[in-house]
C-alpha cells in the first residue's frame, strides 16, 4: 500500500464513521493539521508513531513492508536465513547424527517450521534448533519455540522418523553473533537464561555424547555471503552468563 493509498484509506474510514477530521485528531491526541497529512498522503512528514497513533483509534492496523531493489525484504533475510542453517549444518556434524532442515509441521491448529531438526537414534535424542538472524521480539521467540519443542517428537514422526515415547527432546537457539542481537540477549538476560540456561560450550561437550535434555542459547558467527569463500566453522560463544 502507498502513502497515497494509505491516505485514502484513512479518509474513507473517517467519513464512514461521520468523524470530521478534528473528531479524529483529537480521539488521536494529534492535531487537525496532522489528520490532513495522512490523508493527503503525507506520510514523510508524519512520524511513525503519529501515524500509528491515528491508525489505532480508526482500528487500522499498521504493518511495515521493506523493499529493496525491486524485491521484497524478506527474500533477503531468506537468504541470510539459509546460509546460517548451512552453516550450522556443516559445522555441527558429528557421528550418530542426522539432520532435517527447514521440516514444516501442522498439528491440531500448531503450524510452522523447524528451522533444524536433528536426530541421535543411538542416544534416543531429538534436538530442535531455532536459527535467529536477528532478534526482535524475545516474548514470541521464547512462546513460539516452546510449541515446537512440545511437538518435536510428533513432527519427528511425522517426517519418518521412529521416535517413540522413550525420546528425549532439547532445544537450542542460535543467534547470529552482532553486537544489536548481543545487546538484545543481555537486555533480556534473565527471561533467556531461566528458558535457556546453557550456552555453546556445554552444548559442544553434549553433542559428542548426547545424554539427557538440554536448553541452550548461544551465538554463531555470521556466515560468508553468497559467492564468498567457502563457510567456515567458527566457535560458538557464551551466550548468557549464569547467575
Amino acid at each position: 500500500m502507498t502513502d497515497l493509498q494509505f491516505g485514502a484509506l484513512v479518509r474513507a474510514i473517517r467519513i464512514r464513521l461521520r468523524w470530521r477530521q478534528s473528531d479524529l485528531a483529537e480521539r488521536a491526541g494529534v492535531s487537525q493539521t496532522i489528520v490532513s497529512r495522512i490523508e493527503r498522503g503525507d506520510l514523510g512528514t508524519v512520524p511513525l508513531a503519529t501515524v500509528r497513533r491515528v491508525a489505532v483509534a480508526l482500528e487500522i492496523q499498521v504493518d511495515l513492508v521493506g523493499r529493496w531493489r525491486g524485491a521484497d525484504a524478506h527474500r533477503l533475510l531468506s537468504a541470510r536465513h539459509s546460509a546460517l542453517g548451512e552453516s550450522v549444518i556443516r559445522g555441527l556434524t558429528r557421528p550418530g547424527w542426522i539432520f532435517a532442515p527447514e521440516v514444516s509441521f501442522s498439528i491440531f491448529g500448531d503450524r510452522g517450521v523447524v528451522d533444524i531438526l536433528a536426530w541421535h537414534r543411538d542416544a534416543g535424542i531429538l534436538l530442535v534448533i531455532e536459527l535467529k538472524t536477528q532478534i526482535v521480539d524475545i516474548n514470541e521467540l521464547v512462546g513460539t519455540f516452546d510449541r515446537k519443542v512440545r511437538n518435536a517428537a510428533q513432527i519427528a514422526r511425522d517426517h519418518g522418523w521412529a521416535v517413540d515415547e522413550r525420546t528425549v527432546v532439547s532445544a537450542w537457539v542460535i543467534v547470529v553473533d552482532s553486537r544489536t542481537n548481543r545487546r538484545r540477549v543481555h537486555d533480556h538476560a534473565a527471561m533467556l537464561r531461566a528458558a535457556y540456561p546453557l550456552d555453546g560450550r556445554h552444548v559442544r561437550t553434549w553433542l559428542k555424547k548426547p545424554r539427557g535434555s538440554i536448553r541452550c542459547l548461544s551465538f554463531w558467527a555470521p556466515p560468508q555471503r553468497a559467492g564468498g569463500a567457502a563457510v567456515k566453522r567458527v566457535r560458538v560463544r557464551q551466550a548468557v552468563r549464569a547467575g
